[in-house]
């Protein structure tokens, strides 16, 4: 097996690359104490967390007297996790955070993920919940919940799912009815809810999407509601866990069926305006499903690198001598493109983080979320894939635990939208959607960086042109589905190849060399994604 090792320096390198460190400044995390605050968690996590994810793999979840085990070690994991404070480190310091700006806490979810995705899973909804609390919760809901996501005591849930509503929550059947003395109850069954019940934390937050109006009101008769698994300290609600979910991977993350029984809640946010509110934690949450692929590529690609250096097979031709795999053409060519995909989904992601800190740019970071959550993950499993075939047969096996993250990252491309509705929601409403204001966004994003770029833009201009061009066909189409892969890859491309163009100006000259090679790859990869598209597009 080789040991976990968190990617302090690309990390690093990509916050000082895409962010704007005045704006982290003035939350008191310049880059002096950001880099501080990484290795402190990256030893942590290395010390701490990635030794139980294999044993958690094998050992997985159990399911008894209608309650959840987690497998040995977590448990111990998760109170070392916040003694040190770190469940706290996204929230407000007026509720016991420490108010770290989006970038920083990416990065710490970035090596929880890649230190153990089961555990970052049922720990990683917590940010999201928070930042849906504070701003849609009364202050007495704020000033409750809030301090117990703080402290630990309390994780969090996001309940959307219902067997006849996946990816369609207009269908949503769960019903939440007001009773005559004020209180709100639940009723209805909810489905694939990670961590919908563990015993890490005392209790558990359900954030739950529950219907108040009719069902002819589709998404507009929703309404998100708070509902605590305890109504007192030792009363449980009428929330029970009635099935685990037998995966193909993520064994150590319980994925629970809710069943919702005349359970107490309370509204968050206006009545029927639960899907709004709901998008708060979910663009937040998809952010951090693209830094999941880009930790499952970044591992993949360590453990590839590290046999690939030590397996010796076949001779130098000059020498003679025994020579290492990734001498060969073929072996160091699925390198760097596993090297390129981690680092070039860590620049998309950050990017986005930083700009959304800034509270700014709301339309570009509608635009740019499904980019970074399709790419990304579909990196985690390519590279996942190209790991196995380094190793060849020994990747095939248990013993490197590559196989392990194929297994986990495959779930990445399917929940929080599967791939192909991000595709479809980046060629249908965001074209259109305010006359077109998040594609206008990006082309102006494009566009800056190409012209800050110093090198040959030649491709990246190219790109964007026939990204306006496949723009506007779609902006006048009556059928967008038909474009929406090719959107995407090609939407991909130009912020990718545009990122790199910009930063290859900016390297040192010991960064030259790898990153050259990323781009390099990058641009081999949108040249062929342009070709292809034109061809379909000539055909079509």
């Amino acid at each position: 097996m080789i040991p976990f090792k968190a990617p302090i320096d690309d990390i690093l390198f990509a916050l000082s690359a895409t962010c704007d460190e005045t704006v982290a400044a003035e939350h008191g995390f310049d880059a002096e104490i950001t880099r501080d605050i990484l290795e402190h968690f990256a030893r942590f996590a290395e010390d701490v967390i990635a030794p139980i994810d294999e044993p958690g793999d094998q050992e997985g979840c159990r399911f008894e007297n209608g309650r959840v085990r987690m497998p040995s070690g977590f448990r111990e994991a998760y109170q070392a996790y916040i003694e040190q404070g770190w469940q706290a480190i996204s929230l407000a310091e007026e509720f016991d955070g420490q108010g770290a700006p989006a970038t920083v806490c990416g990065a710490i979810s970035e090596i929880l993920a890649g230190a153990c995705h089961s555990f970052q899973m049922v720990t990683g909804l917590v940010p999201g919940a928070a930042r849906l609390i504070a701003q849609f919760g009364t202050d007495e809901q704020r000033q409750t919940w809030l301090p117990k996501l703080a402290s630990g005591s309390h994780l969090a849930t996001m309940c959307l799912t219902e067997p006849q509503a996946g990816s369609d929550l207009s269908d949503i059947r769960t019903v939440a009815r007001q009773q005559e003395d004020g209180r709100w109850v639940l009723n209805g069954e909810k489905i694939f809810i990670s961590g919908g019940d563990q015993d890490l934390s005392n209790e558990i937050l359900h954030l739950v999407l529950a219907r108040t109006g009719s069902r002819e009101d589709g998404v507009r008769g929703l309404t998100l509601f708070l509902c605590p698994s305890h109504t007192r300290e030792t009363e449980r609600n009428a929330v029970t866990v009635t099935r685990i979910e037998e995966k193909m991977g993520l064994h150590a993350s319980p994925t629970c069926q809710l069943a919702f029984d005349g359970a107490t809640a309370i509204p968050i946010g206006p009545v029927g305006k639960g899907l709004m509110c709901m998008f708060t934690m979910m663009n937040h949450a998809r952010l951090d499903v693209a830094l999941q692929g880009v930790a499952h590529a970044t591992r993949a690609h360590q453990i590839a690198q590290n046999y690939a250096a030590e397996r010796k097979q076949g001779r130098d031709r000059n020498s003679g001598q025994p020579v290492s795999i990734d001498q060969h053409f073929d072996v160091a060519r699925m390198l760097s493109r596993q090297d390129m995909l981690a680092m070039t989904g860590r620049l998309m992601t950050y990017k986005a983080f930083a700009l959304m800190e800034t509270g700014q740019h709301p339309d570009l970071i509608e635009f740019l979320t499904p980019i970074c959550k399709s790419f990304c993950t579909d990196a985690g499993v390519e590279a996942a894939d190209i790991g196995i075939q380094v190793l060849g047969g020994y990747g095939y096996l248990r013993e490197y635990r590559v196989e392990q993250t194929l297994r986990d990252a495959r779930i990445c491309k399917i929940y929080e939208g599967t791939n192909g509705i991000h595709a479809l929601t980046l060629a249908g409403r965001l074209t259109r959607h305010k006359e077109g204001a998040s594609a206008k966004a990006f082309e102006k994003l494009i566009s800056e960086l190409i012209s800050a770029s110093g090198g040959d833009i030649s491709l990246v201009t190219e790109l964007l042109e026939h990204w306006r061009q496949m723009t506007s066909e779609i902006a006048s189409n009556d059928t967008p589905e038909n474009f929406a892969d090719d959107y995407m890859q090609i939407s991909a491309a130009a912020y990718g190849v545009a990122l790199w163009s910009e930063l290859t100006r900016r390297l040192s000259p010991s960064q030259t060399a790898r990153y050259q090679q990323c781009l390099d790859q990058m641009q081999e990869w949108a040249a062929i994604t342009l070709a292809a598209s034109k061809v379909r597009k000539a055909s079509s």
